[in-house]
């Protein structure tokens, strides 16, 4: 019987760990298939642990905080014994046929992603989902596709945000950086270097979103910008026009951030270390007179 483990790592996570739990626990088709679930806290100061005792669930913890995932990840990526992984956030609540339908799809290639809802503050639900699935409900990715789109930084293509991932244990000594300990830039990229995929065009999962939301700390902003050069650099050699065009996006990602929270003058920097466009001309312009307009009709970062 195929074995999938699922790898949660948890801090702070009580508002939501219950739903989360029994999301994963309760899933269907576990006569078909074997789950394997491994927790690992990261020194959670509220009762995350309590509720997880409660649950006699069996969890590891940190022997202090760590500052992010990353650490506990590897911890669950080097326990873990299933033929396939998916890595769980603390506030993700899966259907109820989720790992059932990931697995329809195993034989296609060893990396499986869906599409997934996001669950605003306010309530708000919105989906991402592939719209181009015409006359299926998935989409393959050949060798080496779904990479070249990330490491370029595209919009387009495959969705791997990391909890819409299931992928082969052959790839499960791929670990996360703990540099940071945040941060799944490089090792989405490895996962997908050399290897075909599929996408499922349906939403499998919600993430709730905080009002505190991480995207939007400018310490973790910068973390992510010094971190995504490092990273293109080691790729410069083999892919050298794709890592000049990521460069110029990681500039624009960062200048949209900076234009987002009304610090002009840095987000004119980075502007200007960006892709040439119509657009970034405008945001450029805009950033000395009308953005609060451009802010309030236009999706501006995120």
């Amino acid at each position: 019987m195929v074995k999938v483990s699922v790898i949660l790592t948890t801090y702070n996570s009580a508002l939501y760990l219950d739903q989360v739990l029994d999301s994963i626990l309760s899933q269907r088709g576990q006569d078909s298939f074997k789950l394997e679930l491994i927790v690992i806290d990261d020194s959670s100061s509220d009762n995350t642990c309590d509720i997880l005792k409660e649950k006699n669930i069996n969890y590891t913890s940190t022997s202090g905080n760590t500052g992010g995932p990353n650490y506990g990840r590897n911890i669950g990526l080097s326990k873990c014994t299933g033929d396939f992984i998916i890595i769980a956030d603390h506030d993700d609540i899966w259907i109820p046929n989720r790992i059932e339908l990931l697995l329809s799809f195993s034989h296609l290639g060893p990396i499986v992603s869906s599409g997934y809802s996001i669950c605003y503050p306010n309530k708000t639900i919105t989906e991402r989902v592939q719209n181009n699935c015409v006359g299926n409900n998935y989409l393959l990715f050949g060798i080496n596709e779904t990479f070249l789109s990330k490491i370029r930084r595209s919009k387009k293509g495959q969705q791997t945000y990391l909890g819409s991932i299931m992928f082969s244990s052959s790839l499960k000594n791929i670990n996360f950086e703990e540099k940071y300990g945040m941060l799944d830039f490089d090792w989405v990229l490895k996962l997908f270097h050399k290897q075909r995929s599929v996408e499922i065009c349906e939403a499998l999962y919600i993430k709730h979103i905080s009002k505190d939301n991480l995207s939007l700390n400018e310490d973790y902003r910068i973390k992510d910008y010094n971190y995504s050069l490092e990273v293109l650099n080691e790729y410069r050699d083999a892919y050298s026009s794709a890592v000049d065009l990521s460069v110029k996006r990681v500039n624009g990602s960062l200048a949209r951030y900076y234009y987002l929270i009304g610090n002009m003058p840095v987000a004119r920097k980075y502007f200007f270390n960006s892709e040439f466009t119509i657009k970034t001309i405008l945001y450029i312009i805009t950033t000395f007179v009308g953005s609060k307009i451009v802010k309030r009709f236009f999706n501006v970062f995120g």
